[in-house]
């Protein structure tokens, strides 16, 4: 059995009585606590304090304007029909992916990271998932997207662990499917599929046969066509979740009368 050193997820072990820890069956080494002296801010007058911040403001507003145009690339992106039929376990039975829409024409999927043989979510995806408000969720459903989450681990977890954090937003398990191999995020080296955030990945298998990874994926339904039109992972998953941040992933974007490029959105939102 291989330890897992040093945190775990985001929280540090620091104290003797959670030495007997385990994460994914695996035994939890604690973290040595070492207490530091801070680095503060220097300390300057109102004066230099305004002079400095306004220099920041024109930088800030700079990296605004470079991701407005970031986001405009994105939207410009092509999209892959999905030839595929992916089939979903949820709450009530087998679930198409076009089912995963609802009544939205967009569709944002949120992989997170629970295998099969695993009893709980990682703590970062967990972190991640309570952020998410049921408000969150109407405001992306007002702009035509639905939000869900999909993992690898059977149903009956997902639902366990789900019922365990209070959880209320749409979470299925493509247990058995391609869907989490064909997204890059199960590496799995028996398929083979160890690419990961565009490129290959062996070494995130470490010593296992199968990794689970984070990632965002997001679709476009025209017609009875389904397009998958972009996918994050690694460390473009931290400017999730807020409502802008999610749909400056998709193809339709804010929707609003701004954004490029022109005549994505058949509805019009105000800022």
């Amino acid at each position: 059995m291989r330890p897992f050193f040093g945190l775990l997820g985001r929280e540090p072990i620091n104290s003797v009585s959670q030495a007997n820890l385990t994460w994914r069956g695996c035994p939890v080494i604690p973290a040595v606590v070492q207490e530091v002296v801070m680095a503060l801010p220097d300390v300057a007058s109102r004066e230099q304090w305004l002079e400095a911040r306004v220099r920041l403001l024109a930088e800030e507003k700079e990296q605004t304007r470079r991701g407005d145009a970031l986001n405009a690339r994105r939207r410009e992106l092509p999209m892959v029909r999905i030839d595929k039929d992916y089939v979903f376990d949820g709450r009530r039975g087998p679930v198409t992916l076009a089912g995963l829409f609802g009544a939205s024409r967009q569709l944002i999927v949120q992989h997170i990271m629970f295998g099969p043989d695993w009893d709980a979510a990682c703590p970062s995806c967990t972190n991640s998932v309570d952020e998410l408000s049921d408000g969150l969720l109407a405001h992306l459903r007002a702009r035509d997207t639905a939000f869900v989450l999909v993992s690898r681990a059977p149903l009956a977890k997902l639902e366990n662990y789900r019922a365990s954090r209070g959880w209320t937003l749409p979470w299925y398990s493509s247990y058995g499917g391609d869907f989490n191999y064909d997204f890059q995020v199960t590496l799995d080296e028996s398929v083979p599929q160890v690419y990961y955030n565009y490129r290959p990945e062996p070494g995130l298998l470490g010593a296992g046969r199968s990794a689970e990874m984070p990632g965002h994926s997001c679709f476009l339904r025209d017609g009875n066509e389904i397009y998958h039109t972009y996918s994050t992972y690694g460390r473009g998953n931290e400017y999730t979740p807020s409502l802008y941040t999610l749909l400056d992933l998709t193809a339709l974007g804010r929707q609003e009368a701004w954004e490029e490029p022109k005549g994505r959105a058949p509805v019009l939102h105000d800022t």
